[in-house]
């Protein structure tokens, strides 16, 4: 049986009432957009808001210490009482100025941050929809309107569509009937997914992605938002798949479309002569494959062709620097988050951004890069025409003119290089606003964010397990108020999956000086705006070398925080330390035993459409007899092993091995859990 950790979630909160009336509103929906689509082609739309806080757990949760007053000056944090003393003097004022770098952390920037987190899509719209086809495929606006509507105003925490005929995608054939789980979280009344945006504009119905696709998730329960909080089964690898054009995300893939035979698609290459694109069909197929191995709950963001989706992390962010599974944003603002935050939204949303860079980085020309991309877009008016020269049609289609992207981005200092601030020398910044004001905003306002309170029943235990934690060297490296040294460790030394840590070595070939602008300077930018040399000591220079594989071709990982371990299940960065509530059990003599081998790992958890039970989880961590068959379970699983997931490494064991008792290993476990809002209580 197994031992209940006396730990659950505290969800008293009001319940949410059904919309009634369900269909009848869809219908109105339906009608008002072919209204709208017909008279008024000017006319703007969007569905997808900042949700209020009384649909969340924060009005109940102890918020990080983020302070009102306080500021950052590119990663240095000046609390309110050293911002307090510095505004009283001329020079302490230039110190915090905007001219000089310095973000200030108000009610105004917080509440920029969090609607930016669940709105601002930097124009991604634009790319997923009329180039990549996120919804022009057997996953469109019917059948993702069938599913809601069926959900008849409940919550779900993985929307299930249903496919209308019999598709094939990559090197698999779905049969009609099939309900796919993409893990999608639709809250309660809502028209659209949690952390989607709908427009519509001059007539056409687009959908972007906000923060809040990965990083927040519906409570199963209640269907409170937990803000975030990652979204451990949403399915972007299918989602994608399913897309028309998926082939523009080749790059997040292992995918090298110039080693494909050409097709009948000709264009003018970067020698200046006609020449034939790669076959589009072939390469579609072979990414569509690949993206279907992307297990639930992971996504690659590296776009250096290497299939390495890595594990969604969570975004309590509060002093858990450096950022990202290698601990690759490490400097600038927040101690390097804002790179984090814009990497997502510059980098992996719109492959466009990488063209003036693809030659150094991948080693594929622009026209090459361009062309593929766009050679098969959903829209015909983005799908590159036959001889031409594909950068010369982007600037003529590009919605942000002047920028090199189809997001709304700045280029920083030194483009097309990039810098450890900002990794391919763009950042996500909308007109309008000061450079940086979005995505500071966003991570200050993460820095407030922490997982809801923990009902626990059992602080004997928890004592207990806070001595083993220190007995066992945890400590050693999960210190501190938010359980990391800030670290990161070589690969060859945690022995964890050993693909990802190198993986960003291709940008840091690229890199120059690291350097931005002003917060005081408006986008778009002027002509000759100042420049300001971004920090890079803030972090220590070995850590941010083996981020990138620099001095170690092996790289390193990162030192993650242990908060809200009980919300993030599976473990380590590839997701493949994973176990069902039944998969384990115990045996006449107390230890705990595989009773369904079948459930262990990512193999048999969230590939399976079961959720990772993060107790029996955090065992397998922990006990090299269960370690042993998760991780044999996920290498023979080839999806798997095509994208490199199956939970070996961070060998530091808890168990009858290592000198400890089976209930030693319990109370370790259930005070792993508990870390919530209040863990500084033990």
């Amino acid at each position: 049986m197994r031992t209940d950790p006396g730990i659950t979630i505290n969800t008293n909160l009001p319940k949410i009432e059904p919309q009634k009336n369900r269909w009848r509103a869809i219908s109105i929906l339906l009608f008002l957009i072919f209204i709208i689509s017909f008279f008024a082609y000017r006319l703007e739309i969007v569905l997808g808001k900042t949700p209020s806080l009384d649909k969340t757990f924060t009005p109940i949760t102890q918020a990080a210490p983020q302070e009102i007053g306080s500021y950052d000056v590119l990663g240095y944090a000046i609390n309110k009482a050293e911002a307090t003393k510095l505004l009283q003097t001329e020079a302490g004022r230039k110190q915090l100025s905007p001219e000089n770098g310095a973000f200030a952390v108000t009610q105004e920037t917080l509440k920029l941050g969090r609607d930016a987190f669940y709105s601002d899509t930097f124009g991604n719209e634009i790319f997923q929809t009329d180039v990549v086809g996120a919804l022009n495929g057997p996953i469109n606006l019917i059948t993702v309107g069938q599913a809601i509507a069926k959900l008849g105003g409940k919550h779900t925490t993985n929307l299930q569509i249903p496919l209308n005929e019999d598709v094939t995608i990559g090197d698999r054939t779905f049969k009609a009937g099939t309900l796919l789980n993409t893990g999608l979280d639709v809250p309660a009344n809502s028209l659209v997914p949690l952390g989607m945006r709908a427009s519509l504009t001059k007539g056409k119905l687009r959908f972007g992605i906000t923060c809040a696709l990965c990083h927040a998730t519906l409570d199963r329960e209640s269907g409170r938002i937990i803000e975030g909080a990652p979204n451990n089964d949403l399915d972007t690898g299918l989602i994608l798949a399913f897309a028309t054009n998926s082939a523009a995300m080749f790059r997040q893939t292992d995918v090298n479309p110039t080693q494909f035979p050409a097709g009948e698609h000709t264009y003018i290459n970067a020698n200046g002569e006609e020449s034939r694109l790669p076959d589009a069909k072939a390469v579609e197929d072979t990414v569509d494959a690949k993206l279907l191995t992307w297990p639930p709950g992971n996504f690659d963001s590296t776009g250096t062709l290497v299939n390495n989706p890595s594990q969604i992390p969570s975004s309590y962010t509060f002093d858990a620097w450096p950022y990202g599974w290698s601990g690759h944003s490490a400097v600038g603002w927040f101690h390097g988050l804002t790179t984090l935050n814009s990497n997502v939204h510059a980098t992996n949303s719109d492959g466009t951004n990488g063209a003036d860079a693809s030659q150094a980085t991948l080693g594929i020309d622009k026209e090459t890069y361009l062309g593929v991309i766009l050679q098969n877009a959903a829209n015909p008016a983005f799908r590159l025409p036959q001889g031409a020269k594909p950068s010369q049609f982007f600037d003529k289609i590009d919605p942000t003119p002047g920028e090199p992207a189809i997001n709304e981005v700045i280029k920083m200092p030194g483009y097309p290089q990039g810098s450890p601030f900002m990794l391919d020398g763009l950042m996500a910044s909308s007109p309008g606003l000061s450079v940086g004001e979005q995505l500071n905003g966003m991570s200050a306002w993460q820095n407030t964010l922490a997982p809801p309170p923990i009902q626990i029943s059992d602080t004997a235990s928890l004592k207990r397990g806070v001595a083993v934690f220190n007995r066992a060297g945890c400590i050693e490296c999960h210190s501190g108020r938010y359980f990391t040294n800030h670290d990161v460790i070589a690969q060859n030394e945690i022995g964890t999956q050993p693909s990802r840590a190198p993986t960003l070595k291709p940008f840091a070939k690229n890199f120059t000086k690291a350097e931005t602008y002003p917060n005081s300077v408006s986008v778009p930018l002027p002509a000759n705006p100042p420049v300001l040399e971004v920090p890079t000591d803030i972090t220590p220079q070995k850590a941010q070398q083996l981020a990138f594989g620099i001095n170690n071709p092996a790289g390193g990982y990162k030192v993650p925080s242990l908060i809200g371990l009980y919300l993030t299940a599976p473990y380590l960065h590839d997701g493949g330390v994973a176990a069902s509530a039944d998969a384990l059990k115990q045996n006449e003599n107390g230890q705990y035993v595989v009773a369904k081998p079948e459930e262990l790992g990512m193999a048999g958890t969230l590939m399976q459409n079961i959720l990772p039970d993060p107790e029996a989880s955090l065992r397998v961590l922990v006990d090299r007899n269960l370690r042993e068959p998760t991780v044999a379970a996920n290498q023979a699983n080839s999806d798997l092993q095509q994208s490199n997931v199956d939970g070996t490494g961070h060998a530091y064991w808890v168990d009858d091995k290592a000198g400890f008792t089976t209930q030693e290993q319990t109370d370790l476990i259930n005070f792993l859990l508990s870390l919530d809002d209040q863990p500084e209580v033990l």
